[in-house]
């Protein structure tokens, strides 16, 4: 089966270290695509590069805005290859414009974490239990919402930036590493808990830590600012 987000995470290997895709407007977030989306994009042209693809950590810093619906050029070099990590960098720009710029490390990852890096999983109520995410709430469309199925959990206990909620993809495709870059950028701003809508919340800067292959089924999130 042919699942959306593989489609638009495709890209076309050029060849020495250079790559094309085609940014959709699938995953926006009202205008502008979805800065971990975008991080996808670019981590699966990183995956190419050297002789491990599991991503163990990715830093990307957001330059601009891109433009969805549009080619755009991804640039990834090895920095270093090592016996179990290799670390690689990208950058991304449409119409020689950059549009991000990230670093990661590559690795194998288990199915398990390692119980040194497991912190206890947060209480939730079941998903059916819990919310839909509102564009009317925050503010704008969200084009993304029609891929993914985000469930939210109001957290009433203290004064906190927080939220905590269930997502996953609705065509039913099982989550891998990939998707857990999308995911982990998906949900709304916690600072929203906290002050209400106070705008347009930009990501700028976003590492993230992959510290397992994740199982089928709802992904469970907690952000707190």
């Amino acid at each position: 089966m042919a699942w959306r987000f593989d489609e638009d995470t495709t890209v076309d290997n050029q060849g020495d270290g250079q790559f094309r895709a085609q940014i959709s407007a699938a995953w926006n977030i009202d205008a502008n695509p979805n800065g971990e989306y975008l991080a996808a994009v670019a981590i699966a042209a990183m995956q190419q590069v050297g002789p491990s693809t599991d991503p163990l950590t990715a830093t990307v810093y957001f330059l601009r805005p891109a433009t969805s619906d549009a080619s755009a050029e991804i640039t990834a070099r090895a920095v270093r290859i090592g016996r179990q990590i290799s670390t690689v960098r990208a950058a991304m720009a449409q119409e020689g414009v950059g549009r991000l710029e990230a670093i990661g490390a590559f690795g194998q990852l288990g199915d398990v974490p390692s119980p040194t890096l497991t912190l206890p999983a947060p209480f939730l109520p079941p998903p059916e239990e819990c919310r839909p995410r509102s564009a009317e709430e925050q503010g704008v469309v969200l084009h993304l919402e029609d891929h993914v199925e985000t469930r939210l959990y109001d957290v009433t206990s203290g004064n906190r930036a927080e939220t905590t909620g269930w997502i996953r993809f609705r065509d039913g495709r099982p989550p891998d590493l990939l998707t857990l870059a999308l995911f982990v950028d998906a949900f709304p701003p916690s600072v929203f808990q906290l002050l209400g809508r106070v705008g347009w919340v930009p990501t700028i800067e976003l590492t993230v830590h992959f510290r397992a292959r994740p199982v089928p089924g709802w992904i469970r999130g907690r952000f707190v600012t």
